[in-house]
Order: structure tokens, then sequence, then C-alpha cells
């Protein structure tokens, strides 16, 4: 069998302007720790991928949906890689330092949400509802926006959407400074986004679906 190239992914340094979320009460200490997360679903994604790459014949053959070997490095594989792309998101929409939505942005979520201040409601309720993330995510098929929950780092918002703006719940992006205070957090949470950033992911989306 010729020998299989693993293509690994790299950790992106922590981006400075995330410890600008101090100002709103999430500490850099929280922000490293969490960091350190993102690294090991950096080195986990790796470490199955190489796994993967070791699968033989034999492994294939005996796939099961009970147990088997690529069962469970496949799913194991979403956990991992799904926790690195959720972070790279989440660390880069945070830090905004006064940004805002745009007016296309604003336009829009008043258009799916009936105004701009009722998709912040419905933001920090999905919020307090979901167990793991939450996503505002652009459909490419009818161009609606919606928040979605996403209870695990391998649950994820529906197919053909872009997010636009990845939010952590789990305790561990909050705990340090506002223990079990969800909701005080979440408040912090969008004072700190970067809409330039958010901005910039909806204008790609639009192209995107305008090019297709």
């Amino acid at each position: 069998m010729a020998e299989i190239q693993v293509f690994e992914v790299t950790a992106k340094p922590l981006p400075e302007k995330v410890f600008e979320t101090e100002k709103f009460g999430i500490s850099r200490k929280t922000h490293e720790e969490h960091y350190k997360l993102y690294q090991g679903y950096v080195n986990k994604t790796n470490e199955i991928r190489r796994a993967l790459a070791q699968l033989t014949s034999d492994d294939f053959s005996k796939g099961n949906q009970s147990y088997s070997l690529i069962r469970s490095l496949k799913v194991d594989y979403t956990f991992a890689y799904g926790g690195f792309k959720n972070h790279e998101l989440y660390f880069e929409n945070l830090g905004g330092g006064g940004s805002e939505p745009s007016s296309e942005l604003r336009a829009a979520l008043a258009r799916y949400f009936g105004s701009y201040e009722r998709w912040l409601e419905d933001l920090k309720g999905t919020g307090m509802g979901g167990r793991g993330w939450v996503w505002l995510a652009y459909d490419h098929d009818d161009g609606s926006l919606f928040n979605y929950i996403g209870d695990a780092q391998n649950t994820f918002h529906m197919w053909n959407c872009t997010v636009l703006l990845a939010m952590d719940v789990y305790e561990h992006a909050y705990y340090l400074d506002f223990q079990t205070a969800r909701a005080r957090y979440i408040d912090a949470f969008i004072q700190a986004i970067d809409w330039d950033v958010v901005n910039a992911r909806y204008a790609a989306a639009l192209r995107m679906k305008s090019a297709g």
C-alpha cells in the first residue's frame, strides 16, 4: 500500500485583540486557559488523521455501527476537528474595539428576526438554552439568518450555511470570571464582538451566493 500523506492542522496564535475583553469582564487568564483547550483539539485532530492514514483493508472491512475502529476514529475526528474550527471562529470574532454591525447585516438581522434588538434577545436565549455553542449562520439556500444551537463540538449547524458569529457557552469559556452566571458572560461576549470580522464573513457569504 502506498504511503498516505497526512495533512496536519496547526494552531493559530491567540489574537492580541482578544484580551480587549478584559474591560467587559472576560479575563486574560480565561483566554489563556481556553487557548490550551484549542491546542488540544489541534493535537487530537492530527493524531486521528495519522491513525486514519494507517487503516488497512481489514479495518475497512470490519466497519460496524455498534463498534469498529473506523467508526470510533471517524466520530472522534468530528469532535476534535469541530473543536478546532469552532475555537478559531470564536477567537477571531472577539475583541471589537467599538465596531458595529454593518448596515447590510443589521438590515438582514431585522428582516429575519424582526429587529436587531430582537435578534440580541434571541441570541441570549439561544445561549442560555445551548449546552456548548451558538452560531449565527447565513443559509446559502434561502439567504436567511438563524441562531443555531450546538450541544457539542460536532453538533453542527445546517449544511450549506456559513457561520457569521460563534459563541462558546461551555463553562470553560466563562467560569473563572462569572462562575455559573452564564447570562452575565453572554452580555460581556456581546459587548466584545468584533463586528468587523462578522461583517466581513457576511459580505463573503453574499459574494459566494451571487457567484454561485
